[in-house]
């Protein structure tokens, strides 16, 4: 026993190693993780009492047990059977197809990274590109939901930059949990999404199997009063109009939450921009007839420096304005419970129904309207169209000075020339021909808006005639035709 044994540096540099890792892993670890875990407690609890809902236990969960609590739900283990059933492969390894696709979808949220840095870059970002505009609302209606309900944010989908602005302007109220799509699956930019509580969705190749492990996730942080945000839309709109919405999510907060005796509350978000960063790979894409469009790192690359030097010489403008405006909340209860109805389509419907009513009204998208459905105008003319169209519109969705529009009028014409998208020649603001396609992107952004008596007897070509939420006839009906 007192022998002395000879061993290569090598091997015993090796074993002091793993002895310091075993030491590490069972003793000092675990102290440092509980040490860490009850300052985070204790910042999350100050945290709380300054937003109207607080931070949920379920977001706070580890995100190896929130996998674990997926995987071995009682609905996923019968999916995990059947998937392995109709393959004929062994339920292990259909069971570590689930354990992927939960990983893939648990985000892993920080309350840290999320108000720190997500909330102070997304200001300074918004307010860098935009000027930034909080439509009136009624925020009675939003302080008066139940702090019990679970609340989800509804948004029409125009640009990526929906999620940095949404992001900014709830920030005193909640975080959110965003669903986002394979787009934001690459390094290093997932592991920032997942830290502000993202969870992943797959928009193709779906399987039953991924598709009970997301319902699964979706009921359990629907049960667990995740404040969350979700694009009905499904992805951005190719054409500026408001898209026929998916019906996948909502369906499974409807059914995950039936039984619960928890209230879902929804609430309608509508955006709208001066400018659309992604506004020419849209509508190429709208041509082209294929939603798969990949904007390449290099282009991206060239643009931000491109900004960044106008910025440096003094020649950076911002890209006009860009604004939000809260609808009037929806809650799960007032659906009627009749069978067989399918509450998922129809709750999608009245959701785009109210998120159109209140899409707002900004300076580009009017003018674009005007001068593609009444063609080319003098300026005073313009004004004069401006004022007489936002007069019958609602004024929730009027984004511009109530007693003058010279201003209004005037910086859209900035916005347009700068990109050559209308021309001026004898007084008269003509638009391009060969830009008729972005014209009529922000054109019809707004046109279902447009009171029909003030619509020209032919609008846009045929392609822009608007469905009126005001039209007695079926103002819902109208709404589900243009988005749903």
């Amino acid at each position: 026993m007192t022998q002395t044994v000879e061993l290569p540096l090598w091997l015993f540099v090796l074993i002091l190693l793993f002895a310091v890792v075993t030491l590490a892993s069972h003793f000092l670890f675990p102290s440092v993780r509980w040490f860490f875990r009850r300052r985070l407690e204790r910042a999350v609890a100050r945290l709380n009492e300054r937003l109207e809902r607080p931070i949920e236990p379920f977001r706070l969960a580890r995100r190896y047990d929130m996998i674990q609590r997926l995987i071995y739900d009682p609905q996923v283990a019968q999916a995990v059977s059947d998937h392995a059933a109709s393959r004929g492969i062994p339920e292990n390894v259909a069971f570590e197809d689930a354990r992927r696709y939960a990983r893939e979808i648990v985000p892993s949220f920080s309350a840290f990274t999320y108000f720190s840095f997500a909330i102070r870059a997304a200001r300074l970002l918004s307010n860098a590109i935009y000027r930034v505009r909080l439509g009136s609302y009624d925020e009675g209606l939003l302080q008066v939901i139940d702090r019990d309900a679970t609340v989800v944010f509804v948004m029409n989908h125009r640009s990526n930059m929906d999620y940095v602005l949404v992001t900014y302007l709830v920030a005193k109220r909640s975080a959110l949990s965003y669903a986002v799509g394979e787009w934001a699956r690459v390094w290093p930019l997932s592991l920032l999404i997942r830290a502000m509580g993202a969870y992943f969705i797959r928009r193709r190749s779906q399987t039953e199997l991924y598709r009970k492990v997301l319902a699964a996730y979706v009921r359990l942080a629907t049960q667990g009063g995740v404040t969350q945000a979700i694009f009905p839309e499904g992805g951005l709109s190719l054409t500026g109009a408001l898209s026929p919405p998916k019906h996948g999510l909502l369906r499974y907060i409807i059914d995950g939450n039936a039984g619960s005796g928890k209230d879902v509350v929804f609430v309608p978000v509508a955006l709208n921009y001066d400018r659309v960063l992604e506004d020419k790979i849209l509508t190429k894409a709208a041509r082209a007839g294929e939603r798969r469009f990949r904007a390449r790192i290099g282009v991206v690359m060239w643009r931000m420096l491109r900004q960044l030097w106008l910025w440096a010489t003094g020649r950076y403008h911002r890209f006009g304005a860009a604004a939000v405006t809260f609808g009037r909340p929806l809650s799960l209860s007032e659906l009627p419970a009749e069978e067989g109805r399918d509450h998922a389509r129809a709750l999608s419907a009245e959701l785009m129904y109210r998120i159109g009513e209140v899409v707002p009204v900004l300076p580009v998208p009017l003018v674009c309207y005007l001068l593609v459905t009444r063609g080319a105008m003098s300026e005073s003319a313009l004004r004069q169209a401006v004022t007489e169209v936002t007069a019958r519109m609602p004024l929730a969705s009027v984004h511009m000075p109530a007693h003058s529009h010279d201003f209004a009028v005037q910086s859209a014409l900035q916005q347009l020339r700068r990109r050559h998208l209308v021309r001026l020649s004898g007084g008269m603001i003509t638009p391009d021909v060969s830009q008729m396609d972005l014209l009529r992107f922000y054109a019809k952004s707004i046109a279902h808006l447009v009171p029909p008596a003030l619509e020209p007897p032919q609008a846009m070509e045929g392609d822009i005639a608007p469905d009126h939420p005001s039209d007695a006839a079926g103002a819902k009906g109208n709404s589900a035709s243009a988005g749903s």
